[in-house]
């Protein structure tokens, strides 16, 4: 049967200011539901990402792109409400539990009670997975795979260096890239060491103990790979000379959206090693919503082979406070928040 809808949602909206997101959100009672080609969602829990306030607290080109006012927030976890009548092939269908993205870029985020994604943007949410650790998997999730899966060969004893091993895309890609059979070094902060070991790093430079570059360094050139999640320091690339193999990549996954993060990233990438450059190949990982990834994410959690870390939760009156903590860095893996009751 299908569920009657309302015509109104609550929803967290903003409209880009000066303020910073958590200070510009309102709490609409009267939003009106997105509009749907066919698959509409009911919302149980989203995640927050720092790619949210990013794009909400950037300048141009960016909020210009916005659509306002705006609901933030990608990732979701919820219940199917309705789903294109056009197709009879489809393998969700109404009252199943789905996780996916609602897109950086979309009007209404995942933080209202009802989302319209894409139908290659979700996932089925295995049986005996809870609708927080499935929404904390599209953005992290799906950024670790991806800046990982391509340039390990699985079981080959790779080396892979993760600049930031205990947020919320380092603590997934800990557990991929041991997966695959590689050898993990991380940097984190003192306080964070266990977590990172527990997740099963094998080495773990702390950050506040010295300079991360010149521990690096003396380490030579031994990593395959070194994916930064972080964004810092800046010159880590440039540095990585001295610690990732000539023929290893590096990948860059954080980064503020602006026109002078994308100059940086391609200083970097075209500055030659001669003139302080990396010399190692430099990719700049733009993640890609593909079904197969979040499916595969789900059924490595349901198989226990990886795990959702869960910093916090909120309840939906208080996601203004989930976002405070999310700008403070200091994150243990994912931040929830509870939209609607499952």
């Amino acid at each position: 049967m299908t569920e009657k809808l309302p015509t109104q949602m609550r929803a967290w909206q903003y409209v880009p200011s000066q303020n910073a997101l958590p200070k510009s959100l309102i709490l609409n009672t009267t939003a009106p539901l997105p509009p749907s080609s066919g698959l509409l969602v009911r919302v149980t829990s989203m995640s927050t990402n720092p790619v949210d306030y990013k794009i909400a607290e950037a300048g141009a080109p960016f909020k210009y792109m916005l659509s306002t006012p705006t609901t933030p927030g990608q990732d979701f976890s919820g219940t199917v409400v309705s789903v294109p009548s056009s197709s009879s092939s489809l393998s969700i269908k109404p009252g199943d539990s789905i996780f996916g993205l609602a897109g950086p870029l979309a009007k209404h985020g995942a933080l209202g009670e009802f989302v319209a994604p894409k139908l290659d943007a979700v996932a089925l949410i295995p049986e005996g997975v809870s609708h927080d650790d499935a929404a904390a998997l599209p953005t992290a999730g799906v950024s670790a795979l991806q800046s990982i899966v391509p340039y390990v060969k699985p079981q080959s004893g790779a080396r892979v260096l993760l600049n930031g091993g205990s947020g919320a895309v380092g603590t997934y890609g800990i557990q991929i890239a041991k997966l695959l059979g590689a050898h993990v070094t991380v940097t984190c902060s003192s306080a964070n060491i266990s977590l990172c070991k527990e997740l099963g790093a094998d080495e773990v430079v702390d950050y506040k103990a010295g300079d991360v570059i010149a521990s690096l360094g003396d380490k030579g050139p031994m990593f395959d790979l070194v994916v930064d999640n972080v964004g810092s320091p800046a010159e880590l690339y440039p540095a990585s000379n001295a610690f990732l193999k000539p023929q290893g990549t590096f990948v860059k996954v954080a980064g503020m959206p602006s026109l002078g993060d994308l100059g940086a990233t391609l200083s970097a990438k075209l500055r030659p090693a001669m003139l302080g450059g990396g010399k190692a190949k430099h990719v700049f990982m733009m993640m890609a919503s593909k079904e197969g990834d979040l499916k595969q994410l789900a059924s490595w959690l349901k198989e226990g082979k990886i795990k959702t870390v869960i910093d916090s939760t909120y309840e939906f009156e208080e996601a203004p406070n989930a976002y405070e903590k999310q700008k403070t860095g200091r994150a243990r893996g994912n931040i929830i928040v509870h939209v609607s009751k499952a």
